[in-house]
């Protein structure tokens, strides 16, 4: 599988950000990409909730969707939308934090809500509240394509090891990862955490991710880690795209799963215990 790992720095315009997105696609189709793959809230990084109010969609109009899945199939090409914010219809106003895998033919193969919200306080400074704006999912997901089955995951779920865990024993092969990481807990623990999950499972983790500091119209800043990653079966990191946004081409080989699972089957050594306190 060729896959094209697409690093951006997305601003709160999401007409923008598609641009960057479709000039991409042409490029890795014409470096002869099977798939390209994209960060979380590839359409709009903000945390502005009236302004995201303002400029997202239903995913049944969301226009960066059908635009996507349009290009996808004129050119003929898979596209892992790492994320966008979409308008979820619920009563409280909030948003669904949704990954979506298009196949080849412009059509939706699968779709995924971030189950896990990133509420938190890095700093005295830096805090989040996903929650505030995003509803949790509730369905882990995996999705076949013609080069292997793709366990489908966002940002702070990578924390989380019981669902790469449950995806892998369901038979994942790769385990996609797109995120917005921030800078200081990335510096800490972005690579630990993925290359964990591969070892764990042994898996592919392919993590495209939004980098740098973004442009927002409106509303708080927002600057993240970047260091796009794509790490092996066997925990090595194939990939490291560092801090500036781009395309990188990058060939991956699926039997290297059964390898590394040969050598280490720790996904079929589970025992029952008894927790004692």
């Amino acid at each position: 599988m060729r896959a094209a790992i697409l690093q951006m720095c997305s601003s709160d315009d999401p007409g923008e950000n598609l641009t960057t997105v479709l000039a991409a696609l042409a490029d890795a189709r014409s470096a002869g990409a099977d798939i390209l793959m994209t960060p979380e809230v590839t359409n709009c990084v903000s945390q502005s909730r009236s302004h995201q109010a303002a400029v997202l969609h239903p995913q049944q109009t969301d226009p960066t969707l059908a635009a996507i899945r349009k290009a996808a199939r004129e050119a003929g090409i898979w596209v892992l939308l790492g994320s966008i914010g979409v308008q979820s219809g619920d009563p409280d106003g909030r948003f669904a934090n949704r990954s979506f895998l298009i196949s080849d033919q412009g059509e939706i193969a699968g779709w995924y809500d971030k189950i896990h919200m990133f509420d938190v306080n890095v700093t005295e400074t830096e805090t989040f509240r996903e929650s505030d704006g995003y509803r949790p999912g509730d369905r882990a997901v995996m999705v076949d394509t013609p080069w292997a089955r793709f366990g489908l995951a966002i940002c702070y779920d990578m924390r989380f090891a019981y669902l790469f865990r449950d995806l892998a024993k369901a038979g994942a092969q790769v385990l996609t990862v797109p995120a917005a990481f921030s800078p200081v807990t990335g510096k800490a623990h972005w690579e630990t955490l993925l290359r964990a999950r591969a070892i764990e499972t042994g898996c592919f983790v392919i993590a495209p991710a939004q980098t740098g500091d973004h442009k927002v119209s409106t509303g708080k800043p927002r600057q993240t880690h970047g260091h796009s990653l794509v790490v092996a079966p066997w925990g090595e990191v194939l990939l490291d795209a560092g801090t500036e946004p781009g395309l990188h081409i990058i060939d991956v080989d699926v039997k290297e799963v059964d390898n590394a699972r040969g050598r280490v089957p720790s996904i079929r050594h589970d025992r029952p215990y008894t927790l004692v306190t």
